[in-house]
C-alpha cells in the first residue's frame, strides 16, 4: 500500500501540516525539521499526488509557455531547455502553440484571466499594452524570451550582434556583394529576430563602407521551400550577391538548394551563412551563428521561478551573446567579384 502524508508525519514526528509545508517549499519550516521530513519522505518513498499539492497550495503548479509555430527547430530546442529546467521545480509544463492571428489575439488574455497557470513564458511574441496591463493587474509572473515589452522581464539573444558578426565574416573573406534572406514581417505576429539580424547586417556593411542593396534583401515565409524560391530569384539577378546571410539555418538550407539548382559551387561561387546552429548545420558543414537556444530556455525558467518566489518587482533583462561557427559553406569571394 502506498504511503500517505500521515505516515510521513508519524515517522518524522511532526504534524501533517508541517509535511505539507515542506512539500510546498514553504520557508516557514525549521531547517532541522525540514531535514527530518525529507528523510521520512525518502524512507517511505512517498510521492504526493499533483492534485493534493494543488489543493494544499492554492496554485495550479503549472507554467504556461506560449510559442509561435511550435514545430520550428529553434522553438523545439528552446522548449527542450524549458522542460528540462522545469522538471526540477515541481511545476508542470503546458505549451500553447500560436499559428494564426486569431489565436495570437486571444491566448495570452485567456490564460491570464482564467488563472490557468502560475506563471508565463512567452517566446517570440511581444505582448501589447492591453495584454501587459492585464498581466500586471492579475499579478501573473511573466518572462519574455526573444520578445519585448518595457514593463516585463525578458531573456534576449543579441540578434543585432549576430547579424553584424555574420556579415563581418563575409566582409573579412573579401565579399562586397552581400545579401540577406529573412522572414516576412507580419504586423503583431512575427519574431523580431529576423528584423534585428537584418539590422545587424546593415550595420556591418555600413561600417565597412558598403551598403545592402534593396534587391539583395529578400524576405519570404519561414521554411526551406519558400527560402529556396526567394534565394533562386536573388541568385538569378544580373549581378547576384557572392555571399548570403540567412536569418535561420532552415532558410540557409533553402539557399543551398537554390545554389545547387543553378549549378553554383558553395563556397567557390557563393558563400552561405545560417543562424541558430541546429544539429543539421554541423552535419551539412553549414557556417552559422550559434545562439544559445537550449540555455535561453533554461534561463527563462530560472528567471520565472525567481519572480514566482519573490512576487512582483521591477523587470529585469538578461542578454545572451552569440558566436560565429565557421564551417565549409563560407569561403573567399570569387576573384572576379572583387574587381
Amino acid at each position: 500500500m502506498a504511503s500517505t502524508i500521515r505516515d510521513v508525519a508519524r515517522l518524522a514526528g511532526v504534524g501533517s501540516g508541517t509535511v505539507s509545508r515542506v512539500i510546498n517549499n514553504s520557508p516557514k519550516v525549521d531547517p532541522g525539521t525540514r531535514a527530518r521530513v525529507l528523510e521520512a519522505i525518502a524512507a517511505l518513498e512517498f510521492h504526493p499526488s499533483a492534485l493534493a499539492r494543488r489543493l494544499s497550495s492554492g496554485k495550479t503548479l503549472s507554467v504556461g509557455v506560449v510559442v509561435p509555430f511550435m514545430t520550428r527547430p529553434s522553438v523545439i530546442e528552446r522548449l527542450r531547455g524549458i522542460e528540462v529546467a522545469l522538471s526540477t521545480t515541481g511545476y508542470d509544463l503546458v505549451v500553447f502553440n500560436v499559428e494564426t492571428m486569431e489565436r495570437r489575439a486571444s491566448v495570452l488574455l485567456d490564460l491570464v484571466r482564467g488563472q490557468r497557470v502560475d506563471g508565463l513564458i512567452v517566446v517570440g511574441l511581444s505582448p501589447n499594452d492591453i495584454e501587459v496591463a492585464t498581466i500586471e493587474r492579475l499579478r501573473v509572473p511573466t518572462v519574455l524570451l526573444d520578445a519585448f515589452h518595457p514593463r516585463l522581464s525578458r531573456i534576449v539573444v543579441n540578434d543585432v550582434a549576430g547579424g553584424r558578426v555574420a556579415a563581418g565574416h563575409l566582409i573579412e573573406l573579401g565579399h562586397r556583394r552581400i545579401g540577406f534572406l529573412g522572414d516576412l514581417a507580419v504586423v503583431s505576429f512575427s519574431y523580431p529576430a529576423s528584423r534585428l539580424r537584418h539590422r545587424g547586417v546593415r550595420v556591418a556593411l555600413r561600417r565597412a563602407g558598403l551598403a545592402l542593396r534593396d534587391t539583395y534583401a529578400v524576405l519570404g515565409d519561414h521554411g526551406r521551400i519558400p527560402a529556396r524560391e526567394v534565394a533562386q530569384r536573388l541568385l538569378e539577378l544580373p549581378e547576384p550577391p557572392t555571399g548570403i546571410v540567412c536569418a535561420s539555418d532552415t532558410q540557409a538550407l533553402g539557399a543551398l538548394e537554390a545554389a545547387r539548382n543553378l549549378g553554383l559551387n558553395v563556397p567557390a561561387d557563393l558563400s552561405i551563412l545560417g543562424y541558430d546552429d541546429l544539429e543539421i548545420a554541423g552535419y551539412l558543414g553549414l557556417s552559422t551563428i550559434r545562439q544559445p537556444l537550449f540555455e535561453s530556455g533554461v534561463r527563462s525558467v530560472r528567471m520565472l521561478m525567481q519572480h514566482i518566489a519573490d512576487g512582483t518587482g521591477p523587470p529585469v533583462r538578461e542578454l545572451l551573446e552569440v558566436e560565429l561557427v565557421r564551417r565549409s559553406t563560407t569561403g573567399p569571394a570569387p576573384v572576379r567579384s572583387t574587381i
